[in-house]
């Protein structure tokens, strides 16, 4: 295992996400790839690119999402691990099998929000679609760590 790719939402189960993946590539000596996927720019019917006050808050958005990311490749450089934050603009579960593919990664490491049946009936689940989708493992963690 040479490649592992992380991908992260900032959501409350990230940190567990991240640490998981992040005692896999010390375990394996891997490259570890944080992937956070921005949402796309938002379509307005009768403008152009939007609202300019949407536009700033969206950039404004994208640019503490960026750091974020950044900051969590920089704690994992310290620690010695191979670690680089990648921010991609686009439809969540395509964009992360494609960096994936791209990356050339040996696993897949994403977290599951524990969405119940209605929700991913109406939305979907980006880690299912990730299993199902991805040509190489894939990790999933359940939203609730296991009780000892």
């Amino acid at each position: 295992m040479k490649t592992i790719l992380v991908a992260i939402d900032f959501s409350p189960i990230t940190p567990r996400v991240i640490e998981q993946a992040a005692r896999l590539a010390e375990a394996f000596s891997a490259a570890l790839w944080l992937l956070h996927v921005a949402a796309p720019e938002p379509d307005f019917v009768g403008y152009q690119a939007g609202p300019e006050t949407v536009r700033e808050q969206v950039a404004h958005d994208l640019r503490g999402e960026h750091r974020r990311g950044q900051d969590e490749s920089t704690r994992l450089r310290q620690r010695g691990i191979d670690a680089t934050a990648l921010q991609v603009q686009g439809p969540t579960t395509e964009t992360i099998l494609r960096e994936a593919e791209r990356l050339r990664a040996d696993v897949i490491v994403v977290g599951s929000h524990g969405h119940g049946v209605v929700h991913r009936a109406l939305l979907g689940s980006v880690s299912e679609g990730v299993l199902h989708g991805a040509r190489c493992p894939v990790l999933i963690l359940p939203s609730r760590p296991a009780q000892d």
